[in-house]
């Protein structure tokens, strides 16, 4: 099995970021704008990548200010079955964000792409709690 860890201090509060990976309009503001979510246990929340790409992510866990945690069940056949974890610490006066992307099945060339993506996104997810706005996926 290979994972994704991405580990992060986002200057703002626990709570600022919780919302942000857990609601409808956090998640739109970061990953991608075409996104519906609820947050909720059992709830399937869809993250649409233009007309031929969405990402099906069943909610496993969620504990404010600390932990979402998502089982994907549709979307690209790698992902599948892989698990993405939130956890979020505190860090003197900031957050400190833990992510994970785990279970893959192996290290592909497409693991490598969706590692720098990660990356990318929750760049787009520190400057979204930081500053205000993000920077998603536009369709």
């Amino acid at each position: 099995m290979a994972n994704i860890k991405h580990n992060l201090v986002i200057q703002s509060s626990m709570q600022t970021v919780y919302n942000a990976i857990s609601t409808e309009k956090g998640l739109a503001d970061w990953w991608t704008n075409n996104t519906v979510a609820k947050p909720e246990i059992g709830f399937v929340n869809e993250f649409r990548f233009g007309p031929n790409h969405c990402k099906k992510m069943k909610i496993k866990e969620l504990k404010a200010p600390n932990n979402v945690t998502w089982e994907c069940i549709g979307g690209d056949p790698e992902w599948i079955g892989t698990k993405i974890v939130f956890q979020i610490d505190k860090k003197g006066e900031d957050a400190f964000l833990k992510f994970s992307h785990l279970n893959w099945n192996e290290e592909t060339e497409y693991f490598g792409v969706c590692t720098y993506h990660w990356g990318r996104f929750l760049d787009s997810l520190k400057a979204l709690c930081e500053t205000g706005k993000g920077h998603p996926f536009k369709e």
